[in-house]
């Protein structure tokens, strides 16, 4: 199976090598690995040069956007920017460059999308360092294929329309796959080490932001409110909570552009719902 890889980098030249090293050492090498610079003031995009100077299955471009932040936007436009120089794929992946993964990530995983033609999405999990240890960074269920290591079919690809620009995305995908019938599979055993914990950089408006997400995905204001409960509680921070149902309710009121159809969003509101009474 051809695997291309797109890496969106913006001033991550601390952790970069450590990142480019782990994917050299691959049992399974991807067949393409691109990293797109995005505005970086450090020496990112010189040591994403140095390695496509190296290995020829490696590239690194340069992208020029605004230098505002915007959380999960910018992210997936850059990432949309490496896409259009992909080359032929069986499985396209999105990738953080603060990561360092297993020697057996690729070859675990392309064992279980040729075990499974129904197989869309799948990934390792997260793990962050706590004193000498590495532990599982708990802000997600182990079931859910994380942002910064995203692995999809391209049939499954195709079929969600790819990413949604936005806080979000990287769940709307996951539920979009539920919805075209495609499964998606966690390995626990491949662990991936976070060199930078999720949410180092958030803000009351980066809060605001996933509740705007809630909206676009049309989970209804209690079913959004009982997300934002969970995610306030996997983060222990209340103020995450009425931040994202200040941000829901700012959607609402600006009848912001949803990221799903009607149809999609029942499908959503159903599966989300059935996950939620059958813990109770």
């Amino acid at each position: 199976m051809r695997i291309s890889i797109v890496i969106p980098a913006h001033n991550e030249a601390s952790y970069l090598k450590d990142c480019l090293d782990s994917f050299v050492a691959q049992t399974y090498l991807p067949n393409e690995l691109i990293v797109v610079d995005d505005n970086s003031s450090d020496d990112t995009f010189k040591i994403a040069k140095s390695y496509a100077q190296k290995y020829d299955w490696i590239k690194a471009l340069q992208r020029k956007s605004i230098d505002e932040h915007i959380p999960g936007r910018k992210v997936v436009d850059t990432f949309n920017y490496g896409l259009k120089h992909t080359t032929e794929y069986d499985l396209i992946g999105k990738f953080d460059a603060d990561i360092i993964l297993p020697n057996n990530y690729f070859e675990d995983i392309v064992n279980k999308f040729q075990a499974n033609w129904k197989l869309g999405m799948c990934s390792g999990l997260l793990f962050i360092k706590k004193g000498n240890d590495w532990v599982y960074e708990n802000i997600a269920d182990k079931s859910h294929i994380r942002g910064p290591i995203k692995l999809y079919h391209k049939a499954c690809f195709n079929k969600i329309g790819g990413l949604r620009p936005g806080v979000g995305w990287d769940t709307v995908d996951v539920l979009l796959a539920k919805y075209h019938d495609f499964d998606h599979l966690t390995l626990p055993e491949l662990q991936v080490k976070h060199l930078r914990p999720t949410g180092h950089g958030y803000s009351s408006k980066s809060y605001q932001t996933k509740g705007e997400a809630l909206y676009k995905m049309r989970y209804g204001i209690i079913l959004a409110k009982i997300a934002a409960l969970k995610m306030a509680w996997q983060a222990k921070s209340l103020r995450l909570y009425f931040q994202a149902v200040l941000g829901y309710v700012k959607a609402f009121f600006q009848q912001q552009p949803k990221y799903v159809t009607k149809k999609e969003g029942k499908f959503i509101r159903i599966f989300r719902w059935k996950g939620i009474l059958s813990k109770i």
